[in-house]
C-alpha cells in the first residue's frame, strides 16, 4: 500500500507465531548472550523463573510479523526510526505472539514519498500486552 492508501486509527493484526526454548536460546546465543536467556538453571532462580527472550528478540519478532503482513509491499523504501520502544513483560518459550498495529500519522515528503508511522503492540496469547513501540518508514505516495 502507498502512504495516501494509510489512514489514521486504521488497525491491522498479525499472524502469530509461536517462540520455542530454542527460539530463544539460539537467538540469545547470537545477539543476547545473557543469563537470563541461556542458562535455564541459573534463569530458574532469577525473578522470571525461567529463561525469557530477549527484548530485542521481541521487538524483531514483532517487525517480522508486521512486515509479513505484506501491508508496505514494493512501496516501502526504507525504515527511518523506532520511538517509545517498551518492554512491558517476558515473554516466555511456548508463548505465541501477535501484533496489533495502528497508523498514528503520516506526513508527504518531496518526491512522490512520505513517512508512515504505525504503533506496534505485541500481545502472547494470554492477550498480555508484552510490547509496544513506534515505527516509522519512508514510503512512495
Amino acid at each position: 500500500m502507498k502512504l495516501d492508501e494509510f489512514t489514521i486509527g486504521q488497525v491491522f493484526q498479525t499472524k502469530a507465531l509461536k517462540l520455542t526454548k530454542q527460539d530463544i536460546m539460539r537467538f540469545a546465543a547470537e545477539y543476547d548472550p545473557q543469563y537470563m536467556h541461556l542458562d535455564e538453571e541459573k534463569a530458574n532462580e532469577g525473578r522470571f523463573n525461567g529463561i525469557i527472550a530477549s527484548g530485542i528478540q521481541t521487538l524483531a519478532v514483532s517487525f517480522k510479523l508486521w512486515v509479513e503482513q505484506g501491508m508496505y509491499g514494493e512501496d516501502v523504501i526504507a525504515g527511518t526510526r523506532m520511538n517509545n520502544i517498551k518492554f512491558i513483560k517476558p515473554v516466555y518459550p511456548g508463548d505465541e505472539l501477535h501484533i496489533i498495529v495502528e497508523v498514528i500519522d503520516k506526513q508527504e515528503r518531496k518526491n512522490e514519498t512520505g513517512i508512515l508511522t504505525v504503533s506496534l503492540s505485541t500481545f502472547n496469547d494470554k492477550e498480555e500486552k508484552v510490547f509496544e513501540g513506534d515505527l516509522s518508514v519512508l514510503i512512495k505516495r
